[in-house]
């Protein structure tokens, strides 16, 4: 595993996790890496100063294991917060989301209901959705 120093194109600094370079490489060009503080795909990769191990005793501690069950809570939080700067467009998420892929509509985050069919048909035709949890006071 390495920990790279990332960037986007707003400036937002961040680490991130990979199993090589390479894996970076490939996550990066298919577009699933992104900037938790504001969701750019625009990213790269920051200079860092390689660790060299000067002698048997300077070994860095190993970072504790990620919390999956924190992480977690992090990414649906901020899927949230994100939804929550959105329009909603209820019904017509569906429909909406593809004025705005094919240029018929104004650019914008925008939420809303979808059944689980439309969500499909959405994602073959190239337009990304992304389910996201309700909050616990919208569940009732």
């Amino acid at each position: 595993m390495i920990v790279l120093d990332l960037s986007c194109d707003r400036e937002h600094r961040f680490e991130a996790w990979f199993a090589s370079s390479e894996a970076f490489e490939h996550q990066l060009a298919a577009g699933l890496v992104s900037c938790p503080q504001c969701g750019s795909g625009s990213i790269r990769r920051l200079p860092s100063a390689p660790y060299v191990q000067t002698s048997s005793h300077s070994a860095p501690a190993a970072p504790p294991a990620p919390d999956p069950q924190a992480i977690a809570r992090r990414l649906i939080e901020a899927l949230r917060q994100a939804a929550s700067q959105s329009e909603d467009v209820g019904e017509r998420f569906a429909e909406e989301a593809r004025r705005i892929h094919h240029g018929d509509a104004e650019e914008r985050p925008i939420r809303g209901q979808a059944k689980t069919a439309e969500m499909i048909e959405l994602m073959e035709e190239g337009i990304p959705v992304l389910p996201v949890p309700p909050d616990k006071e919208d569940l009732h």
